[in-house]
């Protein structure tokens, strides 16, 4: 196996497991999941650890709010309540108040199903992260993620590694470019890899020792 085999292989088994994964999310093409990825991407793009913003996810996603008909009926305090149970804390009001507005936009913009997005992207992953960001409370990171994420159902989106994934790899001694690196795992373990690159930046892991070593992971995705 060459260096950046071993290097890969490592890095997945480390840390090769994505957002949605952790969060009980199934990610497919259908209406929920796209929508549960969304609220995941809200919950993100706030500066708070990784754990805590999976963690809310499942709490909202307890609570019944499963789809954006769902988040936009619920009421304002039960939003909160889930995100406190997850010690989603100092951002809990302001972030169940985007939740609100975000459920609201999907429903009004695109009846609820986020494949529209993807209908009016055209196929063109620039505009599908400018329209993401019509969202209340996704920016450019959070768009970055819902790409890296969703990557693996919008096949459109390959390869998607942002500027993190792709400094992790220089790190590591992998290529930087999207398409070489799409070029070392297969196409459905791109979320998994573009994820774990993420991880291991955080981590700041900078060798296949460190790798095996394990250091703990970083605190935001």
């Amino acid at each position: 196996m060459t260096t950046s085999g071993t290097t890969v292989e490592l890095l997945m088994e480390r840390y090769g497991r994505t957002h949605a994964e952790e969060a009980g999310i199934a990610l497919r093409d259908t209406p929920a999941p796209l929508y549960r990825l969304l609220v995941l991407c809200v919950l993100f793009s706030v500066r708070i650890k990784a754990d805590i913003a999976v963690a809310a996810a499942r709490e909202l996603s307890g609570a019944g709010l499963l789809t954006p008909q769902a988040m936009s009926a619920s009421p304002w305090q039960l939003r909160v309540d889930a995100l406190g149970r997850a010690h989603y804390r100092r951002y809990d009001e302001t972030t169940a108040t985007a939740l609100g507005a975000g459920a609201r936009f999907v429903l009004d913009r695109y009846r609820g199903d986020l494949r529209r997005l993807r209908e009016e992207a055209g196929g063109e992953p620039r505009r599908v992260r400018e329209l993401l960001r019509e969202v209340p409370r996704i920016g450019p990171v959070g768009a970055d993620i819902y790409c890296r994420e969703a990557q693996g159902v919008w096949p459109e989106l390959r390869p998607s590694f942002d500027r993190r994934a792709r400094d992790a790899a220089g790190d590591l001694g992998l290529p930087r470019t999207p398409e070489a690196l799409a070029r070392l795992v297969p196409a459905d373990d791109l979320p998994k890899l573009a994820a774990a690159l993420v991880r291991a930046g955080l981590a700041k892991v900078t060798s296949a020792d460190e790798l095996r070593a394990g250091r703990p992971e970083g605190a935001a995705p």
